[in-house]
C-alpha cells in the first residue's frame, strides 16, 4: 500500500517519501489510516504523539501551555491584585505559538475525563514545546515546570508577570517578563512580548538549547521516552469515569458568555450548571468555587435564606475567615451581609463587618471598602452611644479613602480606554468605580456631586446601550443609605 496525505491527494512518489513525516497510525476496518504531513524544519517528537490530543493538522510541531486560567489572586503584589490570566493566553502566548507555526493547548482545552492527571503527563512529555506562565506563584504550574525539566532537555520557555518573586531555584533560568494591569493586559505591552516571545520560540525550535537545569547539571541524564508497546498497552480511562463532551476552556467561556448576559434572577440557573460541571473538573480551584457561591445565592433558590447558608457552605471550602485572599472574604462578607438582612441575626452583621474589614485591609479595593463603610452604617444604625458614633466616624474615613482609589481607578481605566479599539465596550468595571464614587460621596454628604456623577453615568451606559439592572441596583443601594443616614 502506498500512502497518501489524504483521501483526495494524489499518491506520494517513492523519492519524495523522505521530506514527509508519519504522524499518526490506527487500524480500521479497511486497513490502516495514516496521517502524514510535510517535515518541517525541525522534527517534532513523534514517539509519543500518539497519547496527545492534539489536532490533526499539527504540522509545524505542538506547544503545550502550563499556567493557571481564569482569573487569580497574586498574593505577591502589594496591593493584593487579580489577574485574569486567560488575557495572557489570548493577547500573548497563543498568538506567538501560533505565528510561530505551532499548534498552541492549554490544559483547559483538553476533553478529558475528570481527572486531568493523565493528558496533563501526557503532554509534558511529548510536546515539542512548553511554555511555563509561573504568574501569581501558581504550585500547579511550578511543579509541572519541574516535570518538565526532568523529562525533556530542551524547548521550555518560562515567563511570568513582572511582580513575581521567583524562588532561589528558578533564580537562574531565563526568563521572561511582562507587564499585566489586572483585568487585561495593555495592547502595547501584548504586541511587544508576543513579539519577543515568537523570536524566542523560533530560535528554540531551530537550534535547542539545553535550557532544563537537570540535563545541564546532570549531562549524562538520558531524556524520557516511551516504547510503542507502552504506548500500546496504555490503559484506558476506568469506565465509572465520566468523560465531558466539552474541555474546561469551553464550559468556562460558556460560563462567561451566560453570566455577562444575566438580566434576571431566574437567568443563573445556566451559570450554576456550567459551574457545577466545572468544578468536577477543577473541585479545587477557587475561583470556580468562589463563582458557584456567588451564582448559588443569586439565583435564590429554593428559597433566598437557603440559598444563602448553601453558599456560605460552598465557601467555607476556602478557609474565608482565615483566607488571605480578597476575593474569597469579600465574598464571605456579601453572604453574611444578606443573611443579616434576611434573618437579622447580630452576628451574621458583625460576620460581614469583620469580612469586608479585612478584604480591604488586604487589597486596598473599592469593593470591599465601600461595602465595609456600609456595613458600618448598619450597625452604628442599630447600636447607641460611643459604639454607634465610632462606626460612623470610621465610615466616613473608609469612604474618603475610597474616593482616592476610584480616582486611582479612573485614570488607569482613561489610559486603557485609550489603547482599545472601542472604549467602554466589554467590561463593565469602569461603571462599577463610578457607582463606588457616587455611593462614596453620597455617604459624605456631598449628595449634590453624587448626583451630577450619577447622571453622568447613566448617560453613558445609555450610549453603550447597555441600562438595565445595575443602575436600579446603585439606586436601591443609596435608598438604603440614606434611611441609614438619617437616623
Amino acid at each position: 500500500m502506498r500512502p497518501t496525505a489524504n483521501a483526495n491527494c494524489n499518491p506520494i512518489a517513492n523519492d519524495e517519501l523522505q521530506n514527509f513525516r508519519l504522524i499518526s497510525c490506527k487500524r480500521t476496518r479497511s486497513g490502516l489510516a495514516l496521517s502524514i504531513f510535510q517535515k518541517p524544519r525541525f522534527i517534532p517528537n513523534v514517539s509519543t504523539l500518539r497519547l496527545v490530543s492534539w489536532p490533526e493538522d499539527t504540522m509545524g510541531g505542538s506547544c503545550f501551555v502550563i499556567m493557571g486560567f481564569g482569573e487569580k489572586t497574586d498574593f505577591q503584589s502589594n496591593p493584593q491584585r487579580v489577574l485574569n490570566l486567560d488575557r495572557t493566553y489570548e493577547n500573548i502566548i497563543k498568538p506567538a505559538v501560533e505565528d510561530a507555526g505551532l499548534t498552541c493547548v492549554r490544559a483547559d482545552e483538553i476533553i478529558h475525563s475528570t481527572v486531568i492527571d493523565k493528558p496533563m503527563y501526557d503532554n509534558l512529555l511529548a510536546a515539542d514545546l512548553v511554555v511555563a506562565d509561573l504568574s501569581t506563584a501558581n504550585v500547579n504550574a511550578a511543579y509541572e515546570l519541574g516535570v518538565r525539566h526532568a523529562l525533556r532537555p530542551h524547548r521550555t520557555i518560562v515567563l511570568a508577570e513582572k511582580n513575581f518573586s521567583f524562588p532561589f531555584d528558578l533564580s537562574h533560568l531565563s526568563i521572561m517578563r511582562y507587564e499585566h494591569l489586572g483585568k487585561d493586559i495593555g495592547a502595547g505591552e501584548a504586541k511587544k512580548v508576543t513579539r519577543e516571545l515568537k523570536e524566542k520560540i523560533v530560535a528554540l525550535m531551530d537550534d535547542p538549547e539545553p535550557d532544563s537545569p537537570v540535563f545541564v547539571f546532570i549531562p549524562s541524564l538520558q531524556p524520557a521516552s516511551l516504547t510503542k508497546a507502552a504506548v500500546a498497552t496504555a490503559a484506558p480511562p476506568p469506565p465509572s469515569e465520566r468523560i465531558d463532551q466539552n474541555s474546561f476552556a469551553e464550559l468556562l467561556a460558556s460560563f462567561h458568555a451566560e453570566k455577562d448576559s444575566i438580566k434576571s434572577t431566574e437567568d443563573w440557573a445556566v451559570p450554576l450548571a456550567l459551574l457545577k460541571r466545572l468544578r468536577k473538573m477543577q473541585p479545587d480551584d477557587p475561583y470556580i468555587v468562589q463563582q458557584l457561591a456567588l451564582a448559588t445565592y443569586k439565583f435564590q433558590q429554593p428559597d433566598k435564606k437557603t440559598s444563602l447558608v448553601n453558599a456560605k457552605n460552598i465557601l467555607a471550602v476556602l478557609a474565608p475567615q482565615t483566607s488571605s485572599d480578597a476575593e474569597t472574604v469579600g465574598l464571605w462578607g456579601a453572604i453574611h451581609k444578606r443573611l443579616w438582612e434576611e434573618i437579622a441575626n447580630p452576628e451574621d452583621l458583625d460576620e460581614a463587618v469583620r469580612a469586608y474589614a479585612r478584604g480591604y485591609y488586604i487589597k486596598n479595593d473599592y469593593y470591599n471598602g465601600i461595602n465595609y463603610a456600609f456595613m458600618l452604617n448598619v450597625r452604628a444604625f442599630h447600636r447607641a452611644g460611643d459604639e454607634a458614633l465610632a462606626d460612623r466616624v470610621l465610615a466616613r474615613r473608609i469612604r474618603a479613602d475610597v474616593l482616592v482609589l476610584c480616582d486611582q481607578l479612573s485614570q488607569i481605566e482613561s489610559v486603557a480606554d485609550e489603547e482599545n479599539a472601542n472604549p467602554g465596550v466589554g467590561s463593565d468595571d469602569p461603571f462599577w468605580i463610578q457607582a463606588t464614587k457616587v455611593e462614596a460621596l453620597f455617604g459624605l454628604g456631598r449628595k449634590n456631586e453624587a448626583d451630577l456623577l450619577k447622571a453622568q453615568i447613566f448617560k453613558e451606559r445609555e450610549r453603550l446601550d447597555k441600562a438595565g439592572w445595575m443602575e436600579d441596583c446603585l439606586n436601591e443601594q443609596l435608598k438604603k443609605l440614606g434611611a441609614l443616614l438619617v437616623a
